[in-house]
């Protein structure tokens, strides 16, 4: 009989790869759940909950994600800035066309667990508009999101 193991954070630490991902005509919710997945680190054996084990993930092309359905039209992003007459509306239209990272990123913050571990892991998720990034030097990993 084989013992579950539960990683310690040094040792997860140890095997963090990178990946990048070319969100060109990918569906925003299909995206976000394999990316949370990559970010928690459930795709791996050693996966412990309480423990940071996830990779690190960079998007690019944010700006040329799909969204399926009549969300362009008919839904609104609402955010309150917690004052009086601080609520926010934005169609998902202007959020894809001026705020395509921030869309991406807070449908991935959502697909992850609400508590400290996921201030912890949002960090590792890098995002861009168009294909130019600052992270060759990782050597990412191009990943391949399963529709």
């Amino acid at each position: 009989m084989q013992k579950t193991t539960m990683l310690k954070k040094e040792q997860a630490m140890a095997n963090k790869k990178w990946y990048i991902i070319d969100a060109t005509d990918l569906v925003l919710g299909r995206l976000s759940t394999n990316v949370a997945d990559l970010l928690r680190g459930k795709n791996k054996t050693s996966f412990t909950p309480n423990v940071d084990c996830g990779d690190y993930v960079v998007i690019i092309n944010t700006d040329k994600i799909k969204l399926t359905g009549n969300k362009l039209e008919n839904e609104n992003k609402y955010n309150h800035s917690g004052y009086i007459g601080g609520l926010r509306v934005r169609s998902y239209r202007t959020m894809k066309e001026k705020y395509s990272d921030e869309l991406v990123r807070n449908a991935i913050k959502n697909m992850l667990p609400k508590n400290k571990l996921s201030n912890q892991i949002i960090t590792k998720l890098h995002l861009y508009k168009n294909d130019a990034h600052n992270h060759q030097a990782q050597k990412p990993i191009e990943y391949k999101v399963t529709n």
